[in-house]
């Protein structure tokens, strides 16, 4: 009842009312990048989602769109802008998301939404991730972010899907909430401390 219903409504109401109250930190960030970036407040990339259909997950954008010589971009560290890099350490990057929710692409809470060049690596048991919507936080993210190996991170959302409940996403918000206010296990530019996925599995095979 909580996982098939109740879970979707309590996500429209609250992503919608979370856009009210947050309307006037959106609208600041939204001009701050905007001078930032070149007039381009915002980053939207291709993501799958549940049942591994693929929507456009709306983010702020952290990083300029700076090259080299060459005409490659630079590395994250190098364009990631200094508004930016506040944005990201207060995960207000994620704000535009609860457009996403509202939309019904995602959840509150749930998996996070991978890149999709990542879909042909995950094992089958990997693979239950995709059918839940993804989440805007989750069970992984509040056991370190974005610096956990990428097979604990997998093993944690695994284990969320398996347990859905009101009351483990409510433990979820709150640690997520405490994460958040002391920026624990983040890293402002987790290509440092780990591949990407395709890339360790691919090396790994």
């Amino acid at each position: 009842m909580y996982k098939n219903f109740i879970k979707r409504f309590i996500d429209f109401i609250v992503a919608f009312l979370g856009l009210l109250v947050l309307s006037p930190i959106f609208l600041f960030v939204t001009i701050g990048l905007f001078f930032a970036n070149n007039g381009k407040p915002f980053f939207f990339q291709l993501r799958p989602g549940k049942e591994e259909k693929i929507f456009k997950i709306i983010k702020f954008k952290t990083m300029n769109d700076k090259m080299d010589d060459k005409g490659n971009l630079l590395s994250d560290t190098k364009r990631l802008t200094t508004i930016g890099s506040f944005v990201r350490k207060a995960s207000l990057d994620e704000i535009p998301q609860l457009i996403n929710v509202i939309l019904g692409d995602m959840s509150l809470i749930g998996p996070r939404p991978l890149l999709v060049s990542y879909l042909p690596y995950y094992t089958n048991e990997e693979r239950l991730r995709h059918t839940v919507l993804p989440g805007i936080t989750g069970l992984a993210q509040v056991n370190g972010r974005n610096t956990v190996k990428w097979d604990d991170r997998l093993r944690y959302d695994v284990e969320y899907v398996k347990n859905i409940s009101f009351r483990n996403d409510v433990l979820i918000i709150i640690n997520s909430i405490n994460v958040v206010l002391f920026s624990k296990g983040l890293s402002v530019d987790p290509s440092i401390l780990m591949k990407d996925l395709n890339d360790e599995r691919r090396n790994r095979d």
